[in-house]
């Protein structure tokens, strides 16, 4: 824990005073330290978070299609992208958790502090409502937005997806090889490949995290 107390801290880093610290105080709670953890608020967040992105993008991108806007909010709302949003906040210094899960390196976790984001956007919600969790997600990820260019990024799976199309191979296929690590902490290795024409491998701190590495990995050795 850090000294400066959840509350000044949440007012520093979501710009809103607390007026119920509870969902806060469960936001931060991971599940091996207590059954009130943050669980249930990661939930209600992830959505508050996928909809306060759409309707910026919707606004900020007036003439891209479905598609394309799709593309930018799939980018932004990564557990990778979350998780480096509570790095910036310092989310790390105020998680409870159990012993094994701070020995098992839960606090750098990009699993636990990217659910952990979301939970405290939605306790943010139920505190103060969606202006505020608007104001919030817009302030912690302003410069993300902005810097993503003009151009809509492009998935790596879909990218591989799109060349395999073009040069009329196999669908790509994903397969897990190994997970390693604790629960709290896990590693997934997944192989990336197109029938037997090409094949490569990477890791990743979820499933979908491996694949999209594979994916990237698999689109440079395909040049």
């Amino acid at each position: 824990m850090g000294g400066e107390p959840v509350a000044d801290w949440i007012e520093r880093a979501l710009g809103h005073r607390p007026a119920d610290l509870a969902p806060f105080d469960r936001a931060l709670t991971h599940g091996s330290q207590a059954a009130a953890n943050y669980e249930r608020l990661e939930f209600l967040g992830d959505r508050v978070l996928g909809l306060v992105m759409a309707e910026w993008l919707f606004a900020l991108f007036p003439n891209e299609p479905e598609g394309a806007l799709s593309k930018r909010l799939n980018a932004l709302v990564t557990g990778a992208v979350c998780a480096d949003v509570a790095r910036g906040l310092g989310v790390a210094q105020h998680l409870k958790l159990g012993k094994q899960a701070r020995d098992d390196g839960a606090k750098d976790s990009d699993n636990v502090l990217g659910d952990v984001m979301e939970a405290l956007i939605g306790a943010l919600y139920l505190d103060a409502g969606l202006d505020a969790a608007r104001n919030a997600v817009r302030t912690a990820w302003g410069d993300r937005v902005r810097t993503q260019g003009s151009a809509a990024p492009q998935h790596p799976k879909s990218a591989l997806q799109e060349w395999a199309a073009a040069h009329n191979r196999r669908t790509p296929a994903y397969e897990v090889i190994d997970r390693s690590g604790p629960h709290h902490a896990p590693r997934f290795t997944v192989k990336a490949s197109i029938g037997t024409l090409a094949e490569a491998t990477a890791e990743g701190s979820s499933k979908s995290a491996a694949e999209t590495a594979a994916a990237a990995a698999l689109l440079a050795k395909l040049g």
